[in-house]
C-alpha cells in the first residue's frame, strides 16, 4: 500500500541548516497563523468581560467557557480538516482555503456585537480545522519514515509557532494601548484587526512558497478537479452556522459529550484501518490512543493561560515595576514562546545527545516528563498564595512567570514529540485524520479548561482562595497522572513495536 502521507523516501529537496528548504517555508506560514491565533488567544476573555460586562469579575465565568468552548472547536475542527485533506482536495488547498476564512473570522470580529463575536469565531474554527492539521501532516512529508532528522523537524517548525506566539502578545498589546485614546475594551479591536493581518500574511506566504514543496501535499491522484474546492465551499457555508450554535447555545458544558463522540469515532476509523494492515499498526494505534487520553489531562491545565491565569495576572498580581510602569497582562502570554525559543534548541540538543547513546526518553516518557513539569508550574502559584501574599493582597510577579517556564519545560517534552508520534504510528491512509485525533486531545483539554476556569472564578470572580483551591486541584492530578504515565510507559512502549 503506498504511504499517501508520510513517505519512505520523501523528494530530494535543497538543504538549509540541515533540513529541506520548504521546512523554513511552512515554519513561516505558520509563524503568521499563530501570530494572529494567539493575538486573538490573549484579548478574548478580557475583551468579553470588558465590553459586555463593563469590567465585572461577575463575567469571568462566561468568559471563561467561551474561550474553553473556542479552543475545544479549533482543534477539533482539524478532525474534519484532516479527512478533507486526506481524501478531497489535497493539503495545499486546504490550508489555503483555511487561511482565507479564518483571515474572514479574524476582521469579523472587530465588530462589538455579541452575535458577530460569535460568528467571527466560528469562521475561524472553521478555517483553522482546514489549516492547522494539515501543515503539520506536511512536515512529516518532508522527511524520509527512518529519517534520524524527524523528530528535530518538527521541534524546529515547532519554534516557528512559539516565535508568532512570542510576538503577538508584546505587539498587539502595545498596539492596543497606544494606537487610542478609547476605552481599552474599544482597543482590544485593534488587537483583532492586527490578527486578520497576520492571517492574510501567512496565506500570501503558502501561496507564493507552495512551489518549493514538489508534490508533497498536491491532490492525488482523482483529487484535481476544481469542482471538489467548490464542494468544500459549500460544506464551509454550512459548518459555519453549526458552530455558531455550537459557541453560542451549546458551550463548554455541552460539548464535552460532543467531544467524546468525536475520540470514539475517530479511534473506531483508526482501528478499523489498522485491522486492514496487521496486529503491529493494532497495537501502534492503541498506544497512540492511550497517549492521547494523557494529552488531555495535560492541555486542560495547559490552557489556563487564555483564562484563571489571566484573570490572576490582571487582579492578584503586583505588576508595579521600575519607575511605577506596570507590566501588561497581556505581555505574560509571551512568557512561555520565549521560554521555548531558549529552550527548545537545548532540548533538541539533549535528546540527539542521549540518542547516541542510546539513553533517549521513549515517547510516553516524554510525555509523562511534560505532566510532571506542568504540575510544578502550579505548585509555585500554590506556594505564592499561601505564602506570599503582599499587604494589598497581591503575590509577586515572578511565581507566576516561573509558572509559565514549568509548563514550557513540559509542553517541550510533550507537544512536538506528539506531532511527531502521529506520523510515526499512524496508519499511512490517516494520517491526517489521525493528526485531527492529536488536536481532538487539544480539543478536549481546552473544553476542559474552560469548565475549570469557570468553577474557579464562580459566580462572582476569582478569589485568593478559589484561585488556591483551583491550581491545587491542577497540581495533584498532573502530578498524579505524570506519575501514572511513567509506571505504565514499558507497556505502551511494547505497543509499539520498536518505535523510538
Amino acid at each position: 500500500m503506498t504511504d499517501t502521507a508520510t513517505p519512505a523516501a520523501a523528494p530530494d529537496y535543497p538543504q538549509l541548516l540541515g533540513h529541506p528548504r520548504p521546512l523554513w517555508m511552512l515554519f513561516m506560514t505558520e509563524f503568521w497563523e499563530r501570530f494572529a491565533f494567539y493575538s486573538v488567544s490573549w484579548a478574548l476573555v478580557l475583551y468579553i468581560v470588558a465590553q459586555f460586562y463593563q469590567g465585572d469579575a461577575a463575567g469571568q465565568g462566561w468568559a471563561s467557557g467561551v474561550f474553553g468552548a473556542y479552543t475545544a472547536l479549533i482543534y477539533a475542527a482539524s478532525i474534519f480538516g484532516g479527512y478533507v485533506a486526506d481524501r478531497v482536495i489535497g493539503y495545499q488547498r486546504s490550508i489555503l482555503l483555511g487561511a482565507a476564512v479564518m483571515a474572514a473570522g479574524l476582521f469579523t470580529l472587530l465588530v462589538p456585537s455579541k452575535p458577530l463575536l460569535m460568528l467571527g469565531l466560528a469562521l475561524v474554527v472553521v478555517g483553522d480545522g482546514l489549516f492547522k492539521p494539515n501543515i503539520s501532516s506536511m512536515v512529516g512529508q518532508l522527511y524520509g519514515t527512518d529519517d534520524p532528522r524527524r523528530d528535530r523537524g518538527f521541534t524546529l517548525f515547532y519554534m516557528g509557532i512559539n516565535a508568532g506566539a512570542l510576538v503577538a502578545p508584546l505587539l498587539t498589546g502595545w498596539m492596543a494601548a497606544h494606537f487610542t485614546d478609547t476605552p481599552m475594551q474599544q482597543n482590544y479591536r485593534v488587537v483583532f484587526g492586527a490578527a486578520g493581518v497576520g492571517m492574510l500574511l501567512s496565506l500570501l506566504w503558502f501561496w507564493f512558497g507552495r512551489r518549493t514543496l514538489k508534490n508533497v501535499g498536491r491532490p492525488l491522484p482523482g483529487m484535481e478537479s476544481r469542482v471538489r474546492v467548490a464542494w468544500v465551499l459549500v460544506g464551509v457555508a454550512v459548518a459555519v452556522p453549526l458552530v455558531y450554535m455550537l459557541l453560542a447555545w451549546v458551550g463548554a458544558a455541552g460539548l464535552q459529550w460532543l467531544l467524546g463522540l468525536l475520540f470514539i469515532g475517530v479511534a473506531t476509523m483508526l482501528i478499523v484501518e489498522a485491522l486492514r494492515h496487521d496486529r503491529v499498526q493494532l497495537d501502534r494505534v492503541i498506544a497512540m490512543l492511550i497517549i492521547f487520553v494523557f494529552s488531555v489531562l495535560f492541555w486542560t491545565f495547559y490552557f489556563q493561560f487564555g483564562t484563571s491565569l489571566n484573570f490572576l495576572a490582571e487582579n492578584w498580581v503586583d505588576r508595579t515595576m521600575f519607575g511605577g510602569w506596570v507590566f501588561p497582562v497581556g505581555w505574560f502570554q509571551s512568557v512561555t514562546p520565549l521560554a521555548i525559543l531558549v529552550f527548545a534548541p537545548l532540548v533538541t540538543l539533549v535528546w540527539a545527545a542521549l540518542a547516541r547513546r542510546k539513553a533517549e526518553p521513549s515517547i510516553p516518557r516524554k510525555f509523562g516528563f511534560g505532566l510532571i513539569f506542568n504540575g510544578l508550574g502550579f505548585a509555585v502559584l500554590v506556594y505564592a498564595l499561601k505564602e506570599l501574599l503582599g499587604p494589598a493582597g497581591l503575590i509577586p510577579f515572578w511565581p507566576l512567570v516561573l509558572c509559565y517556564v514549568m509548563q514550557t519545560l513540559g509542553e517541550l517534552s510533550l507537544s512536538p514529540i506528539g506531532l511527531s508520534m502521529v506520523t510515526k504510528l499512524a496508519p499511512p491512509r490517516l494520517v491526517g485524520v489521525a493528526m485531527g485525533g492529536w488536536f481532538l486531545s487539544l480539543a478536549g483539554g481546552g473544553d476542559f479548561s474552560g469548565l475549570v476556569a469557570s468553577w474557579i472564578s464562580g459566580d462572582t470572580g476569582m478569589t485568593v482562595a478559589s484561585a488556591l483551591s483551583g491550581f491545587t486541584f491542577s497540581f495533584a492530578v498532573l502530578i498524579g497522572s505524570g506519575v501514572l504515565l511513567l509506571l505504565i510507559a514499558p507497556l505502551i512502549n511494547k505497543l509499539m513495536h520498536g518505535i523510538k
